[in-house]
């Protein structure tokens, strides 16, 4: 069953990558707002379950590279409790101005900019067992009533599997790349039979030219796509919409995206 995909939203859609994170710490309150006070009409964000349940917004797997110490140190979100997580200063690696920035929380992120955006969430998690990371993502969508302002993506299919179980109305997108940290059997996009997917989430280069919308028989959402030239060649080859990390110096959206 195809099911719509943001049917409320004009196109193309356009998701500010981890907030502004060109110009402001990524996964921030602070980048969020910039990506509002942009006109930006959506945002891209990564969530963790804590180790006491907790659905932090932050992309690492640790807190490394943006808390000091290095990509792969510091604490590791899953095994940590998210007083913790949030006594870190996440924001002044991208400048003194920013070393007011903690991580957020899913639900305070809704509660802020639950109006403003349509939100694309990207569960982390590495593990096919069921840990309730989904239940509590839906949990936190339907306590803010955000059902039809969300997409959920991830590299795991095995967890948009278990989302798609628990709510088959909210779209689902598998995302991939070429990468060897991903499975040999996943870097074509593999997943989307395993989760059952509505929406495909290739890196950008990947997406080639016109055939392939009717091709791979989903709509697609490239990531990340920073420049005017990247943005129209993905639109004429069909795409629904982009991820940025600049969408606030691209003019390429602000136009209708050609029919296919």
């Amino acid at each position: 069953m195809r099911i719509p995909i943001l049917p409320e939203f004009p196109r193309p859609l356009v998701f500010a990558h981890r907030g502004l994170s060109s110009i402001r710490p990524e996964n921030t309150m602070a980048s969020f707002t910039a990506a509002r006070e942009a006109g930006i009409p959506g945002i891209e964000l990564d969530v963790h379950l804590t180790a006491d349940g907790k659905l932090a917004v932050f992309h690492d797997d640790t807190t490394g590279r943006i808390a000091g110490g290095g990509p792969g140190c510091g604490l590791k979100l899953e095994t940590s409790d998210f007083a913790a997580l949030a006594a870190l200063d996440i924001g002044s690696w991208k400048g003194p101005e920013f070393s007011g920035e903690r991580i957020p929380l899913l639900e305070e992120v809704f509660e802020e900019f639950g109006g403003n955006f349509y939100i694309d969430i990207e569960i982390k998690s590495r593990t096919t067992a069921d840990m309730g990371l989904e239940a509590l993502v839906l949990r936190a969508i339907e306590y803010s009533r955000m059902e039809r302002r969300c997409l959920i993506s991830s590299f795991n299919p095995f967890s948009l599997r278990r989302f798609k179980g628990l709510c088959p109305f909210i779209p689902t997108a598998i995302i991939w790349n070429r990468s060897e940290e991903l499975y040999w059997f996943l870097r074509k996009g593999e997943g989307r039979w395993i989760g059952k997917v509505d929406i495909l989430k290739p890196e950008n280069v990947l997406v080639k030219d016109s055939r392939l919308k009717g091709a791979w028989r989903r709509p697609i959402l490239p990531w990340t796509v920073d420049s005017d030239e990247e943005a129209e060649r993905v639109f004429a080859a069909g795409a629904l919409g982009i991820i940025s990390n600049r969408a606030q110096d691209l003019s390429a959206w602000r136009k209708p995206a050609p029919k296919a």
